[in-house]
């Protein structure tokens, strides 16, 4: 599927793999964030829908933008020094890559806010715990690693990350 987007640019899936999973685990993480402020506030739960899709948006943008000018300005480091090549993937890809990675596996968490299901939180985390799941598992598929140990591990940081963001929220509920 990747190669079909991205056309000859890609020699193989695993190409990519780096700008997948950091987009994806970013979208994740900086949306349940949202998500599980606003809970651990108590504020209505339909300030999630608003602040989650402009922070899908707006820092899927940003990590779309700030890959773009890490790649180029590395490619600039190489030919400053006289280096042939670089990575030899065009940074508009990679960008796009961030971009998609992090907006399509960042609505994990708003799923349950956006269809108007009960209790939306718990369900919002169950959801984040198996999208952080499902996208580390994936890693497996362009790598040597367990596909239960790949899962694992993005399980256990990005649910440590999203704990974060509800202390903070529970913390600083009382000004809102």
């Amino acid at each position: 599927m990747l190669e079909r987007l991205l056309g000859d640019e890609v020699d193989d899936a695993g190409g990519y793999i780096a700008e997948v999973i950091y987009g994806a685990n970013d979208g994740i993480v900086t949306t349940f964030a949202v998500v599980a402020g606003v809970a651990g506030a108590a504020l209505d739960p339909g300030i999630v829908l608003v602040l989650g899709v402009a922070n899908l948006l707006a820092d899927g943008f940003s990590m779309g933008m700030s890959n773009y000018l890490s790649q180029r300005s590395e490619q600039d480091y190489r030919a400053a020094r006289g280096e042939a090549g670089g990575n030899g993937r065009p940074a508009v890809y990679t960008a796009g890559v961030t971009f998609l990675a992090f907006v399509v596996a960042g609505w994990a968490p708003l799923l349950p806010y956006a269809v108007g299901i009960e209790a939306t939180f718990r369900l919002s985390v169950f959801v984040t715990g198996a999208a952080f799941f499902a996208v580390g598992a994936s890693r497996s598929l362009v790598t040597n690693r367990r596909w239960y140990v790949a899962g694992g591990e993005m399980f256990v940081v990005g649910m440590l990350a999203a704990g974060v963001a509800y202390s903070t929220g529970a913390a600083l509920g009382g000004f809102a």
